[in-house]
């Protein structure tokens, strides 16, 4: 499989096509702020783009950092982010988080998996996205979408999301994964759908294993 020219042609349609972009990708695409990043990413689980970038801009208007996040009460900031999904965990993780930040990490957000997954609410999808995101480090990202394209193509042949990124790590060219995940969650958005892959607009549809 010839995963340069795939990877080019997704980064074309991708800025060719920007009408299809969600929102909420664009705006952590612009985000460079490590806990920005995280408790962003944490409002999206289990939500849609669209409930998620107006909950996390209320979110933001309130507080944008450790200090000022732990200054809200859960029901607080359970009101600023509903209706996002579990909104009231989501809501006590962030806070209980952000107090662990302020009292044992200096308000910084650490910046490796093994420490991010020690907090409540933090596998590996969100931790590698605040990596690549926050800290511009090489980290691949694999949520429903990554998953489901990767084995569509037949680049990876795995069963669970985690598997899929350990396969990533050893065959993707490090220089794309950063950018793997916005590439790929914009098409699954668009074109390669759970239900209704739209293979007539597909860009890379001659290499994909799924049309043959």
């Amino acid at each position: 499989m010839d995963i340069d020219k795939i990877i080019k042609l997704l980064e074309i349609d991708f800025e060719e096509h920007k009408e299809r972009h969600s929102e909420f990708v664009d705006f952590m695409e612009n985000v460079k702020d490590p806990y920005i990043v995280l408790v962003c990413c944490i409002l999206s689980l289990r939500t849609n783009d669209k409930i998620t970038i107006k909950s996390a801009k209320r979110m933001l208007s309130k507080a944008k950092t450790p200090e000022d996040m732990i200054k809200l009460s859960p029901d607080e900031l359970s009101e600023l982010i509903y209706p996002v999904g579990f909104y009231q965990n989501k809501a006590s993780q962030i806070i209980e988080l952000s107090k662990i930040l302020v009292e044992k990490y200096n308000s910084k957000v650490p910046d490796s998996i093994d420490e991010l997954i020690k907090f409540k609410g933090v596998g590996r999808k969100t931790a590698n996205l605040v990596l690549t995101k926050g800290f511009n480090k090489p980290a691949i990202c694999v949520d429903v979408h990554v998953h489901r394209i990767s084995n569509r193509l037949g680049y990876v042949k795995t069963k669970v999301p985690d598997e899929t990124e350990m396969v990533l790590r050893k065959i993707l060219p490090e220089k794309y994964w950063i950018n793997y995940n916005t590439l790929l969650v914009n098409h699954g958005q668009n074109v390669c759908k759970p239900q209704k892959p739209n293979c007539s607009i597909c860009s890379v549809s001659k290499y994909c294993k799924k049309c043959f």
